[in-house]
């Protein structure tokens, strides 16, 4: 145990004991970190989006779609004079989308005829989804109407269309609200996804580590000692991990006490998923630096492994958007897991959810360490570059 626990310290003082790598693992994650807080954290979710909007119909149609849109509470709706004012303005980022509705919406309607809404956005975001999804509900539903109003046959149809759509508004029918925003911010995936990556960082700095401890011999006088393999293992082990804890802690502490940012998870909970995820990363470090010989070769790690898995495992975008088989393929990479699990926690999961993913960053942890304690052959040289 003496013998694990000198060659940890030893790795902490090496990677975080010079000014370089106290700025490079421990201070630069922490302000990137909070740099992102500040930016997306202090955002105020209940505000209105801005909905840009220009109505071409005359028509009860039209008026009662932006109504309704009104009606919502989502939307600040603000009109534009014509359509290439509006993308003028949607490029100008005035508002999340702009919506036209077209000449003779209302008459189409009442044709049976389902016109159509033309929505322009400058990038696909969750309130322009939303914005579409509505506009199409409202529509089908007054497509609806405007079918009953026909099959009736009786009296003025266009009176009749705008006298339903003007009562429709009153909204005399109430209703019981069942989504309480029960879902995780995006803003938490942005940051967790950032802490994740930094993290995998330290990956690099524990494999540069080991080939230079193998190609300066240093590894092979420590197993002459004798110190066992498993012990060196451990060691490089133990002493990156506790870096890991370290940075850590640095940014949960200026996230939440610095900067006051509500993670929506118990922090102890958030804490306990960035270490397990911890441990899977110095796993797949002392596994690299088990397989790799040539120090020339530790520079592909970034290009074959950490950001290949980063950007497979969601933490620059949502795993939703990517194809099936990529879902698939994100089952095996530890970032997949932690943001879930992190997920789960935020939606209020208990631990009869959330003992999956951290089940599955423990096997990948277990697996990778024994892994890197067989390829270590701390009594193998190093290849000089």
């Amino acid at each position: 145990m003496s013998n694990i626990w000198t060659i940890g310290w030893n790795m902490v003082k090496r990677t975080i004991g010079s000014r370089k790598g106290l700025m490079l693992y421990i201070v630069l994650p922490g302000i990137v970190v909070a740099g992102i807080i500040s930016i997306t954290g202090g955002i105020d979710n209940s505000s209105k989006a801005t909905l840009l909007y220009t109505n071409l119909d005359n028509g009860a149609g039209g008026r009662h779609l932006l109504a309704e849109l009104r009606s919502s509470g989502d939307y600040e709706l603000a009109e534009s004079p014509g359509e290439q004012e509006m993308k003028e303005s949607v490029i100008g980022q005035d508002g999340i989308a702009g919506l036209l509705i077209p000449r003779d919406y209302t008459a189409q309607l009442l044709e049976g005829k389902q016109p159509q809404l033309t929505v322009y956005e400058l990038k696909i975001t969750e309130d322009s989804v939303l914005l579409k999804m509505k506009a199409a509900a409202i529509a089908r539903q007054m497509l609806v109407t405007a079918a009953t109003v026909k099959e009736s046959g009786t009296g003025d149809p266009l009176g009749q269309f705008a006298a339903i759509l003007q009562q429709a508004e009153r909204h005399n029918a109430g209703s019981v609200r069942t989504d309480y925003d029960l879902y995780p911010r995006q803003t938490l995936g942005v940051i967790t996804g950032m802490t994740l990556m930094f993290l995998m960082g330290l990956v690099t700095s524990a494999v540069n580590q080991v080939i230079d401890d193998r190609k300066g011999r240093t590894m092979m006088r420590m197993y002459s000692a004798p110190v066992r393999a498993y012990e060196i293992a451990l060691g490089n082990f133990f002493g990156s991990f506790l870096v890991g804890i370290i940075q850590i802690a640095v940014v949960l502490v200026l996230g939440k006490w610095v900067l006051r940012y509500d993670y929506e998870i118990p922090m102890y909970l958030y804490f306990l998923v960035l270490a397990a995820f911890m441990l899977v990363s110095m796993g797949i470090a002392g596994t690299v630096a088990g397989l790799i010989r040539n120090p020339r070769n530790a520079g592909m790690l970034n290009a074959l492994i950490l950001t290949p898995t980063c950007m497979l495992g969601g933490c620059f975008w949502p795993l939703s958007i990517m194809p099936e088989y990529m879902q698939k393929a994100a089952n095996f990479t530890p970032q997949k897991w932690a943001i879930q699990a992190v997920d789960i926690a935020a939606t209020g999961g208990g631990w009869n959810e959330l003992w999956l993913p951290f089940a599955v960053l423990g096997l990948m942890a277990a697996i990778l360490l024994a892994l890197g304690s067989a390829t270590l052959r701390p009594n193998e040289a190093g290849i000089s570059a």
